[in-house]
């Protein structure tokens, strides 16, 4: 059982707005923050208007996993005037011509195939792309997508995220508005 003081709401300012993280405890003894952005139209505003603000001006193209930074990708695109793609997690029977690549995520705990239409890869290819994503936590997604997009001919000049967790040295590399720490309670 973990210390209950690990499990109250952990508060954050992201770009002038404040919010309450639930904590949960994902594995024995180990408890993140919980963002979710899905429905909450003042952050995801507000945190793409300060993300876009940090792009490199090379940048010509956003892509996202699906699904919680699908907003965020999309105010990005909308407040940047870049275009965007979404790297699906299933393949779709529209998509023609996808490809894939396999990542572990944190939050599902078990492998997932990350897919890119073939439409978009011409959207991709020889340009300049940012991936996008709400949390960068283990950096599987990252590394899977980053795969994906290079066997796409994109290059990736750079990642971006509201958040990055625990204490990696690879997130210095990452633009994003700050750092959630990892509970381990050893008791």
């Amino acid at each position: 059982m973990v210390n209950p003081d690990l499990l109250t709401p952990y508060r954050v300012n992201l770009a002038g707005v404040e919010r309450d993280l639930p904590r949960v405890e994902i594995a024995p003894g180990v408890v993140i923050a919980i963002l979710n952005i899905l429905g909450d139209t003042e952050l995801t505003e507000s945190v793409a208007a300060a993300l876009v603000q940090k792009l490199p001006p090379e940048a010509e193209v956003l892509v996202t996993p699906e699904a919680k930074s699908i907003p965020l990708c999309y105010a990005m695109s909308v407040k940047s005037g870049l275009t965007y793609a979404v790297l699906r997690k299933s393949c779709k029977p529209y998509m023609t011509g996808a490809i894939s690549a396999e990542v572990v995520s944190i939050t599902t705990g078990k492998p997932q195939t990350l897919w890119l239409d073939g439409r978009d890869i011409a959207k991709v290819r020889d340009r300049n792309v940012v991936f996008v994503d709400d949390v960068i936590s283990t950096g599987s997604t990252l590394k899977g997508a980053t795969t994906l997009l290079e066997q796409a001919g994109a290059r990736v000049i750079a990642s971006a995220a509201i958040l990055t967790e625990g204490d990696n040295p690879e997130w210095e590399k990452i633009i994003s508005l700050g750092n959630l720490p990892v509970w381990i309670d050893k008791s």
